[in-house]
């Protein structure tokens, strides 16, 4: 069955708390919240404060996406926010191999983001270590964004990078998710799904995320 990672990125900040107990009482499998720094990317969202508040009381594992100047800073503190998975992006990791093996050394899972742009095969001497690969289809910094449909032939690379080096990594897949562009993602080899605009706008959130997870590729 497919994962579905909503992302709070398009929740009412004002009732974060409300869409949290939303995302609890439904299907999904992960919380997924988007760090970003005003530099790596042009936008400012939420920090370690509020994530903390998150933990107390989501009942799904965190999902803490990192588009910041050199993530591995902040390893340590996003351990401490109570997040299960770190994802940390390619092209803002000067020490990419370090800082994963920094995640995992706290327990975290740790996850690799590739922007658009940045092909898979950049991580075939770092797959093996990763529990995670992240493929933006959408040009990360905000929400609501068009999706880039090469991203489904990009999925199926690395599905075959994956098997053919023995790695364990799932492939999340983030930006313009919906029932139209998720069956071929999944098709592809996508194991988890990031969907913001798609969930939290929709008119009953708890049912779009079981009518995602439920998606039928044919």
């Amino acid at each position: 069955m497919i994962q579905v990672a909503p992302s709070l990125l398009a929740a009412d900040f004002a009732r974060l708390g409300e869409a949290v107990e939303t995302v609890n009482r439904s299907e999904a499998s992960l919380i997924h919240i988007d760090v970003m720094d005003g530099l790596f990317v042009p936008n400012i969202t939420i920090g370690f404060p509020i994530i903390s508040s998150i933990k107390t009381i989501a009942r799904k594992p965190l999902d803490v996406h990192m588009m910041v100047t050199d993530p591995g800073r902040f390893v340590s503190q996003v351990r401490d926010c109570g997040a299960e998975i770190m994802n940390v992006h390619y092209e803002a990791s000067t020490h990419l191999d370090r800082d994963i093996h920094a995640i995992k050394a706290t327990g975290m899972k740790a996850g690799v983001t590739l922007n658009p742009a940045t092909p898979v095969g950049l991580l075939e001497d770092i797959i093996t270590e990763v529990d995670m690969v992240l493929l933006m289809s959408v040009n990360p910094g905000f929400g609501g964004q068009k999706f880039i449909a090469n991203t489904v032939s990009k999925v199926a690379r690395l599905k075959q990078l994956i098997v053919s080096t023995g790695s364990h990594a799932v492939i999340e897949v983030d930006g313009g998710v919906d029932l139209n562009t998720a069956p071929a993602l999944v098709e592809a080899g996508a194991d988890v799904l990031v969907a913001g605009s798609y969930v939290f706008r929709a008119a009953d959130p708890i049912d779009a995320i079981d009518r995602l997870r439920h998606i039928s590729t044919h």
